[in-house]
């Protein structure tokens, strides 16, 4: 496991109790940080994953919550700062998947994907941004992905929110760049998740024939980019968007 030095660090991570998300808060608190991270449903993992952390010394809490709600948004970073005392990280990672081709897409399907993925984003970060601004640093790491870059059939909801997850970080990099407040996106490809485990084997090959490197990531691949962008070591980096996709978008 890749550590960058984020000791004395409070980091916040939205949709944190299980794949992509979880990855990341594991990654976060073995490189020093104390983590609080939000989850839907799924309270036996959350209980497990925040005594995995405190097993190896982190403060660790575990807020459910819709990260769509803006005042349950809000709650939850005020929870962190009161509890923590600070917040220098917020990862928003939240997200779901509604697919379907645009003639089939219902109304539904379109607006519960934008204001999960993309209108949470917006939640977390304008609840957080005032603490980091005080602070004068923070860093906030936006998970997007590569489909938000290239396009792709049958996913125009997910496609148009996570497009918006990278314009919205470039704006909000050059509101808080003065304030010492790094915000830069990260563009996954496809990763080894409950959602490709569910794909066939000649759905997986298919997959393969459009990644250069010819195969699938695992999460941590996504988390120690995450622990890069939350460290001194990326001070000078913002407003950027980092593909991980093993050469999918070149």
């Amino acid at each position: 496991m890749t550590n960058y030095n984020l000791s004395g660090k409070v980091a916040l991570v939205t949709g944190g109790s299980r794949g992509i998300g979880r990855s990341i808060v594991l990654h976060l608190a073995h490189s020093g940080a104390d983590v609080a991270f939000t989850y839907r449903s799924r309270v036996e993992e959350a209980n497990a994953l925040v005594a995995e952390l405190q097993a190896i010394g982190r403060k660790a809490a575990a807020f459910q919550s819709n990260a769509a709600d803006t005042t349950q948004s809000n709650d939850v970073v005020q929870n962190v700062i009161k509890d923590f005392g600070r917040l220098d990280i917020l990862v928003n990672n939240a997200g779901i998947t509604k697919d379907g081709l645009l003639m089939r897409m219902s109304e539904q399907d379109w607006d519960d994907v934008i204001t999960t993925n993309l209108k949470s984003v917006f939640n977390f970060t304008k609840a957080a941004c005032r603490q980091m601004m005080s602070q004068q640093s923070g860093k906030i790491v936006n998970i997007s992905s590569v489909v938000g870059v290239v396009g792709n059939a049958g996913q125009s909801n997910y496609v148009a929110s996570k497009a918006g997850v990278i314009g919205f970080t470039k704006s909000i990099a050059k509101e808080l760049a003065s304030r010492n407040v790094q915000v830069n996106a990260i563009a996954p490809g496809f990763i080894e998740t409950d959602m490709t485990e569910k794909l066939n084997e000649k759905q997986k090959e298919g997959i393969l024939t459009i990644i250069p490197q010819k195969r699938i990531a695992k999460p941590e691949e996504i988390a120690s980019v995450v622990c890069f962008l939350a460290s001194s070591d990326s001070n000078y980096i913002t407003g950027q968007t980092i593909n991980v996709d093993g050469g999918m978008a070149m």
